[in-house]
Protein backbone atom coordinates (compact mmCIF):
# COMPACT_ATOMS: atom_id res chain seq x y z
CA UNK A 1 0.00 0.00 0.00
CA UNK A 2 1.43 3.32 -1.04
CA UNK A 3 -0.18 6.72 0.76
CA UNK A 4 -0.54 9.71 -1.42
CA UNK A 5 -1.16 13.11 -0.08
CA UNK A 6 -2.87 14.76 -2.90
CA UNK A 7 -3.51 18.29 -0.93
CA UNK A 8 -2.16 21.07 -2.97
CA UNK A 9 1.18 22.90 -1.14
CA UNK A 10 0.00 24.99 2.24
CA UNK A 11 -2.39 22.80 2.95
CA UNK A 12 -0.70 21.13 6.15
CA UNK A 13 1.36 18.67 3.93
CA UNK A 14 4.71 19.21 6.46
CA UNK A 15 2.42 18.21 9.23
CA UNK A 16 1.51 15.17 7.33
CA UNK A 17 4.14 14.00 6.54
CA UNK A 18 6.09 14.36 9.97
CA UNK A 19 2.94 12.94 11.20
CA UNK A 20 3.37 9.92 8.66
CA UNK A 21 7.20 9.23 9.62
CA UNK A 22 6.04 9.50 13.42
CA UNK A 23 3.66 6.39 12.19
CA UNK A 24 6.92 4.76 10.94
CA UNK A 25 6.15 4.99 7.57
CA UNK A 26 9.06 5.77 5.01
CA UNK A 27 7.66 9.17 3.65
CA UNK A 28 8.75 11.58 0.75
CA UNK A 29 7.99 14.99 1.07
CA UNK A 30 8.29 17.32 -1.96
CA UNK A 31 12.25 17.23 -2.50
CA UNK A 32 12.34 20.11 -4.58
CA UNK A 33 13.06 20.23 -8.33
CA UNK A 34 14.58 16.72 -8.95
CA UNK A 35 11.50 15.33 -7.71
CA UNK A 36 8.70 17.26 -10.35
CA UNK A 37 11.62 16.22 -13.22
CA UNK A 38 11.33 12.37 -11.78
CA UNK A 39 7.56 12.63 -12.21
CA UNK A 40 7.54 14.23 -15.84
CA UNK A 41 10.24 12.14 -16.68
CA UNK A 42 7.94 8.83 -16.16
CA UNK A 43 5.10 10.58 -17.20
CA UNK A 44 6.93 11.74 -20.77
CA UNK A 45 8.47 7.58 -20.50
CA UNK A 46 5.11 6.36 -19.75
CA UNK A 47 6.06 4.57 -17.12
CA UNK A 48 4.63 4.27 -13.50
CA UNK A 49 4.44 7.87 -12.14
CA UNK A 50 7.07 6.34 -8.88
CA UNK A 51 9.42 4.48 -11.32
CA UNK A 52 12.37 7.74 -10.66
CA UNK A 53 11.42 8.83 -7.48
CA UNK A 54 13.24 7.35 -4.16
CA UNK A 55 11.39 4.27 -2.86
CA UNK A 56 8.93 5.43 -0.16
CA UNK A 57 5.82 4.35 1.57
CA UNK A 58 4.52 7.84 0.91
CA UNK A 59 4.73 10.96 -0.76
CA UNK A 60 3.21 14.34 -0.56
CA UNK A 61 3.16 18.24 -1.78
CA UNK A 62 4.56 16.82 -5.40
CA UNK A 63 2.12 18.54 -7.21
CA UNK A 64 2.79 16.41 -10.89
CA UNK A 65 1.83 13.62 -8.07
CA UNK A 66 -1.19 15.33 -6.27
CA UNK A 67 -3.07 16.60 -9.98
CA UNK A 68 -2.35 12.79 -11.49
CA UNK A 69 -4.56 11.44 -8.70
CA UNK A 70 -6.09 9.18 -10.43
CA UNK A 71 -3.02 7.55 -12.76
CA UNK A 72 -1.53 6.98 -9.47
CA UNK A 73 -4.61 5.12 -8.64
CA UNK A 74 -4.48 3.24 -11.32
CA UNK A 75 -0.67 2.27 -11.59
CA UNK A 76 -0.65 1.79 -7.28
CA UNK A 77 -3.82 -0.50 -6.74
CA UNK A 78 -4.97 -0.55 -2.73
CA UNK A 79 -3.30 2.82 -1.88
CA UNK A 80 -4.66 5.10 0.62
CA UNK A 81 -5.02 9.33 -0.30
CA UNK A 82 -5.35 11.76 1.75
CA UNK A 83 -6.31 15.32 0.32
CA UNK A 84 -4.86 17.48 2.79
CA UNK A 85 -6.84 21.22 3.02
CA UNK A 86 -7.71 24.10 4.17
CA UNK A 87 -10.37 27.01 3.86
CA UNK A 88 -9.61 28.71 0.09
CA UNK A 89 -8.99 32.73 1.58
CA UNK A 90 -6.68 30.92 4.33
CA UNK A 91 -5.12 29.03 1.54
CA UNK A 92 -4.74 31.85 -0.84
CA UNK A 93 -3.21 33.94 2.06
CA UNK A 94 -0.67 31.64 2.87
CA UNK A 95 0.48 30.93 -0.84
CA UNK A 96 0.92 34.93 -1.24
CA UNK A 97 2.91 35.18 1.85
CA UNK A 98 5.14 32.49 0.70
CA UNK A 99 5.66 33.61 -2.92
CA UNK A 100 6.73 37.00 -0.74
CA UNK A 101 8.97 34.95 1.13
CA UNK A 102 10.56 33.85 -2.11
CA UNK A 103 10.55 37.15 -3.83
CA UNK A 104 12.52 38.27 -0.89
CA UNK A 105 15.10 35.15 -0.78
CA UNK A 106 15.87 35.55 -4.94
CA UNK A 107 16.47 38.97 -3.80
CA UNK A 108 19.06 38.11 -1.53
CA UNK A 109 20.55 34.85 -3.38
CA UNK A 110 18.99 32.52 -1.80
CA UNK A 111 16.02 31.43 -3.82
CA UNK A 112 16.19 30.39 -7.75
CA UNK A 113 13.17 28.70 -8.32
CA UNK A 114 9.82 29.93 -10.04
CA UNK A 115 7.05 30.26 -7.68
CA UNK A 116 7.64 34.12 -8.18
CA UNK A 117 3.80 35.57 -9.07
CA UNK A 118 0.67 36.04 -6.81
CA UNK A 119 -1.96 35.04 -9.44
CA UNK A 120 -5.46 34.45 -6.62
CA UNK A 121 -7.91 34.10 -9.95
CA UNK A 122 -5.62 31.32 -10.89
CA UNK A 123 -5.18 29.54 -7.50
CA UNK A 124 -8.64 29.82 -6.66
CA UNK A 125 -9.52 28.24 -9.66
CA UNK A 126 -6.64 25.35 -9.27
CA UNK A 127 -8.04 25.14 -5.88
CA UNK A 128 -11.78 24.51 -6.68
CA UNK A 129 -10.89 22.54 -9.57
CA UNK A 130 -8.68 20.30 -8.25
CA UNK A 131 -10.80 19.59 -5.08
CA UNK A 132 -14.14 18.83 -7.09
CA UNK A 133 -12.09 16.56 -9.16
CA UNK A 134 -10.76 15.10 -6.16
CA UNK A 135 -14.14 14.34 -4.49
CA UNK A 136 -15.60 13.02 -8.14
CA UNK A 137 -13.33 10.71 -8.57
CA UNK A 138 -13.63 9.40 -4.93
CA UNK A 139 -17.28 9.57 -4.38
CA UNK A 140 -17.88 5.66 -4.93
CA UNK A 141 -14.96 5.00 -2.84
CA UNK A 142 -15.02 7.00 0.41
CA UNK A 143 -12.74 4.08 2.27
CA UNK A 144 -9.78 5.18 0.12
CA UNK A 145 -9.85 9.12 0.31
CA UNK A 146 -9.50 10.79 3.48
CA UNK A 147 -10.13 15.14 3.44
CA UNK A 148 -8.18 16.06 6.18
CA UNK A 149 -7.82 19.39 7.40
CA UNK A 150 -5.82 19.91 10.54
CA UNK A 151 -6.34 23.93 10.50
CA UNK A 152 -9.90 22.67 12.00
CA UNK A 153 -8.70 20.37 14.33
CA UNK A 154 -8.19 16.70 12.68
CA UNK A 155 -5.25 14.60 13.28
CA UNK A 156 -4.01 11.38 14.42
CA UNK A 157 -7.42 9.82 15.34
CA UNK A 158 -8.63 10.04 11.92
CA UNK A 159 -5.78 9.46 9.85
CA UNK A 160 -4.88 6.65 12.19
CA UNK A 161 -8.42 4.58 12.06
CA UNK A 162 -8.20 5.55 8.00
CA UNK A 163 -4.85 3.87 7.63
CA UNK A 164 -5.75 1.31 9.89
CA UNK A 165 -3.00 1.12 12.35
CA UNK A 166 -2.37 2.14 15.99
CA UNK A 167 -2.71 5.89 17.46
CA UNK A 168 -0.11 7.14 19.15
CA UNK A 169 -0.24 9.05 22.66
CA UNK A 170 2.01 11.77 21.22
CA UNK A 171 -0.12 14.93 19.72
CA UNK A 172 0.06 15.40 15.85
CA UNK A 173 2.94 17.33 14.51
CA UNK A 174 1.01 20.66 13.43
CA UNK A 175 4.57 22.52 11.81
CA UNK A 176 3.34 25.50 11.35
CA UNK A 177 0.89 26.01 13.99
CA UNK A 178 1.87 29.47 14.71
CA UNK A 179 1.77 30.67 11.18
CA UNK A 180 -1.66 29.22 10.54
CA UNK A 181 -0.22 26.36 8.79
CA UNK A 182 2.13 28.23 6.44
Amino acid sequence: MKIFCIGLNKTGTISLHEALEGLGFNSLHWGGQPSRQAVERAIAEGVPLLSYLPEADAYSDIQRLSVSFDVLDEQYPGSKFVMTTRDLDGWIDSRRRHVERNIDRKAAGEYDGTFLTVDVEAWQTLYENHHAKVRAYFAERPSDLLVFNIMEGDGYERLCTFLGVDIPAEPFPWRHRDASAD
